[in-house]
């Protein structure tokens, strides 16, 4: 079914509609009151129209690299990625669709902002260097992109690198519609490398599939107790009620192992393709849902500025002094009933806010009298900001969301009227 030689659906229409809501309600609060100097998360035209992304995450030599291989039926072909017991995977490697086997550097997919890769380049160039995308003639990635990260070394640190490590795999986590950590029955100790990673990947962890690779080496009494060594090990990572789902089965080419479970793999399997696919099929849902969640992350920063602002003029007297005051108020932000006062007029959620120390680092890179009140952020013909991104989340997201539940065509819409943004260009591209 992954793989059925079907045309790719066509989502120009929604993705246009949803590119136009982005640009005309949500970011001119973002960019306003500087949301990505916050969260250092900048949305492009290219990360609204991308393909869903699946991670590749896990220690070295657990078979992440044959997974992709298996998958895409790569073995044994001039397309497969390079595998080996030794750590063989140095660079992150981004698998996309493309009419024939083509390598890019990564110092272009960073300069080509209609890939969506292009904010990478804030790593820095060691990091480029170790950034290659690979364009396959496959029909499955027509439909999603899969990329492959370095294994995580336990004795090396971050700095050996030469670029920073866990920034990255977080650009990626952040991005990625499903997220595999893979395992195998030799690599199951935790160290502080993993341990970090599932800090990073809090909060994602219906994204999260746990695959225990190779499992036809073991024989079923090992196996029991492999699989339960590995939750043993992952339960103080994975601080949830219910018990991350885990794939057991051998993700290659080979026939499994005579007399080891070869149902059981071969339902595991299933099942993960059938998860996958599920991916590929709720994206336009996955997508709608993340603009929507990022735009009520904006309008709680906006409201939260605002508020900051507020309580600055009216503490301001002909002879205080500004500086002294505004740090009064940033130091103990719930003295003046900031946060409080947020959920106690509007409908947001206590589990919504941001850190009250992040604030500090924002006022002190972005002085307070750099910001408009909410209030004064209308004009006649647009309309005023805070009302545009509550109808975007309140009204517009969701009838887009709810067309395509009903097999609605959402309607074409001109992008000259309605300002969906220029078309990407590649700085690199000759015209």
């Amino acid at each position: 079914m992954l793989n059925e030689d079907k045309p790719a659906d066509d989502f120009s229409v929604v993705l246009q509609r949803l590119r136009k809501i982005y640009h005309s309600s949500i970011k001119p609060l973002e960019q306003s009151y500087k949301y990505n100097e916050l969260r250092q998360h900048e949305i492009t035209d290219g990360e609204i129209t991308s393909k869903p992304m699946v991670l590749f995450l896990g220690p070295w030599s657990v078979g992440k690299s044959t997974m992709i291989n298996y998958l895409l039926g790569l073995e044994n072909t001039r397309y497969q990625l390079y595998t080996g017991a030794e750590p063989t995977t140095s660079e992150f490697t981004v698998l996309m669709h493309g009419p024939k086997l083509k390598t890019i550097e990564g110092i272009v997919m960073a300069a080509d902002s209609a890939r969506s890769f292009s904010p990478l380049e804030k790593f820095g160039q060691n990091f480029l260097e170790k950034l290659i995308g690979i364009e396959v003639p496959h029909k499955l990635l027509e439909r999603v992109t899969f990329v492959d990260t370095p294994g995580i070394i336990e004795n090396r640190k971050q700095q050996e690198r030469g670029y920073p490590f866990n920034d990255v795999c977080q650009w990626f986590i952040d991005r990625a519609d499903l997220i595999f950590v893979v395992f195998d029955p030799t690599k199951l100790d935790v160290g502080l490398e993993l341990e970090m990673l599932f800090r990073q990947l809090k909060g994602r962890e219906s994204q999260i599939r746990i695959i225990l690779n190779k499992a036809d080496n073991l024989a079923t009494q090992m196996l029991m107790r492999v699989y339960g060594a590995l939750f043993w090990s992952l339960a103080p990572l994975i601080n949830v009620t219910e018990p991350p789902r885990v794939y057991v089965s051998s993700f290659w080419p080979h026939d499994y192992k005579p007399d080891t479970h070869k149902d059981l793999f071969l339902k595991e399997e299933i099942s993960l393709l059938e998860d996958l696919n599920q991916v590929i099929e709720n994206r336009l849902e996955n997508k709608i849902a993340f603009i929507r969640q990022h735009a009520i992350r904006v309008r709680i920063h906006a409201l939260l500025v605002d508020r900051y602002l507020q309580t600055y003029k009216d503490k301001m007297t002909f002879f205080s002094d500004g500086e002294l005051v505004f740090k009064d108020i940033v130091e103990d932000p719930d003295k003046f009933y900031i946060f409080k006062t947020i959920l106690a007029k509007t409908n947001v959620s206590k589990f919504d806010l941001p850190n009250r120390d992040a604030y500090k680092d924002f006022f002190g890179i972005n002085p307070i009298s750099s910001f408009k009140l909410l209030s004064q952020q209308c004009s006649y013909m647009g309309g005023c900001f805070l009302e545009k991104i509550e109808r975007a989340i309140t009204q517009e997201l969701p009838a887009l969301l709810g067309s395509l539940g009903l097999g609605k065509n959402p309607g074409s819409l001109n992008c000259d009227k309605t300002g969906c943004g220029e078309t990407p260009k590649n700085r690199y591209r000759k015209p």
